[in-house]
């Protein structure tokens, strides 16, 4: 991993596990529903973030190889990455 993504993208992990043990905390305290739903939704606006870093990380490395190889990376690449963009258009919004 490119070091200042990997430090990025940790940080936010523990961000995020912090948002996770506040959720915890705010179902079992039976909080105010929509007090907990707008915590949820910080979560995923969380996890959103985290994945666009590590999506920037496999461009920047692994993609930019593979395209550079040809061939059937290439073509591998691009099926990871729309692999990637379906998973993220099918999330059952």
């Amino acid at each position: 991993m490119i070091a200042d993504i990997k430090k990025r993208a940790l940080h936010r992990t523990r961000i995020l596990e912090g948002q996770m043990r506040g959720l915890e905390k705010m179902i079992d305290n039976e909080d105010y529903c929509m007090d907990i739903i707008t915590q949820s939704l910080a979560i995923q606006k969380s996890l959103r973030s985290l994945n666009k870093l590590l999506v920037e990380n496999h461009l920047r490395t692994h993609v930019s190889d593979m395209f550079a190889a040809g061939g059937e990376q290439q073509e591998h690449a691009v099926d990871e990455l729309l692999k990637v963009y379906e998973l993220n258009n099918n999330r059952g919004e």
